[in-house]
């Protein structure tokens, strides 16, 4: 049976090694490396599905754990899936629940059963096991579908992680038994491991031998360095299949998705730029941006003057200021928007530079307008 989602490499850096590629979905077919915006309910907040579309999101995430416990899976299959039921007809991919279980919920008990939990929104007995996460994914039906594992801290000791990432292996192997549809669902392995070169050696073998369509790779962005990640992705990388997808869970930082693009990432995701947006920071071609700043008050310029997005073309960092400062939801639309855009456009330029063999140059040219210090640099 052929995979529900399929990798096909046009190029490849000749000074880098990076990928120029696309993926096959269901719901199209899509160029990387690509960034995927978070829609974590079912929607990218404050963002209408036309505007995704119009600045060039081709896919976009949604939470498994957060949809499960409203509304619940049963009425998004009712409505005939997540795709119908939010109006979004290109791609989507669910994580499988994992990560917000060990960094949400409260009283966790993990057990080779599952893991038994509180609710974090009213305190109710909840339990998630690999079987019950896959069945949750089947019914809200997006293109990709991500195993059910463990995300263990990345300084936890070597004893734990080692009997995580095993494990997370078979979880993993008993979501691949419990998943239904996998001739229009691609289910991706996820890589564990923590810093453990070992342990994500033996990560990746065991879930490459079982031959998912797709892998990405997990426990990173969750307060090491960039350079601790970007050396965790040097030995990781390339144990993944060179046919298949790879993903790198969590990461949204415009460095991080350079680098990991060097280091033959083809997926992103992050809720970064959504997140700091309402909260009146803005990226921008030369460094990150706080636009609520008393010093933009009278500051009739774009964002960012490299940039030619609906908010950069049509309003000024001062009226972005004041709105955010007045609570206006659209000051924060204006800033959401700002910010997805320019991510999703560093993606089309990194992936222009991959076509002409010039990543490296991009990258020195970008980091040195953007202020980037890699000596101070730490993941978000």
């Amino acid at each position: 049976m052929e995979p529900a989602v399929k990798y096909r490499l046009i190029h490849q850096d000749k000074h880098s090694g990076a990928r120029l590629g696309e993926i096959i979905t269901p719901h199209g077919t899509f160029p990387t490396p690509m960034f995927m915006p978070v829609g974590t309910l079912a929607s990218v907040k404050t963002m209408a599905p036309e505007e995704l579309d119009e600045m060039g999101a081709n896919i976009i995430l949604a939470n498994t754990y957060h949809l499960w416990l409203r509304p619940g899976e049963e009425l998004i299959e009712e409505a005939g899936g997540l795709h119908k039921f939010m109006n979004w007809d290109k791609g989507i991919l669910t994580d499988s629940g994992g990560f917000q279980v060990f960094s949400l919920a409260e009283m966790r008990n993990i057990s080779e059963e599952g893991v038994r939990f509180k609710n974090h929104l009213n305190g109710a007995k909840m339990f998630l096991s690999p079987e019950k996460a896959i069945a949750i994914e089947n019914a809200l039906g997006p293109d990709i579908m991500m195993s059910f594992d463990e995300c263990p801290p990345f300084f936890e000791s070597y004893d734990y992680v080692k009997k995580s990432v095993e494990r997370t292996s078979r979880w993993a192997e008993r979501g691949l038994k419990a998943h239904q549809n996998p001739d229009w669902q691609a289910l991706f392995g996820i890589v564990q491991g923590a810093g453990f070169k070992d342990l994500r050696q033996q990560s990746a073998r065991d879930l490459v031998s079982m031959d998912f369509p797709g892998y990405s790779i997990g426990g990173l962005s969750v307060g090491e360095s960039k350079e601790e990640m970007n050396h965790v992705l040097d030995f990781t990388t390339p144990l993944l299949p060179e046919n298949k997808p790879r993903y790198l869970m969590g990461v949204g930082s415009a460095d991080a998705l350079i680098d990991g693009a060097l280091r033959g990432i083809d997926m992103f995701d992050c809720v970064l730029p959504t997140r700091i947006a309402r909260n009146g920071t803005v990226m921008t071609s030369h460094g990150r941006l706080v636009v609520k700043n008393a010093k933009y008050a009278h500051d009739f310029g774009p964002l960012d003057d490299n940039c030619n997005c609906y908010t950069c073309r049509n309003y000024s960092r001062a009226y972005v200021r004041h709105l955010i400062h007045s609570d206006e939801a659209f000051g924060m639309r204006l800033a959401t928007y700002h910010n997805l855009y320019f991510l999703l456009n560093l993606m089309k330029n990194v992936r222009e530079a991959i076509a002409n063999d010039q990543l490296l140059e991009f990258r020195e040219a970008f980091f040195e307008e953007y202020g980037y210090n890699a000596a101070n640099a730490k993941n978000f």
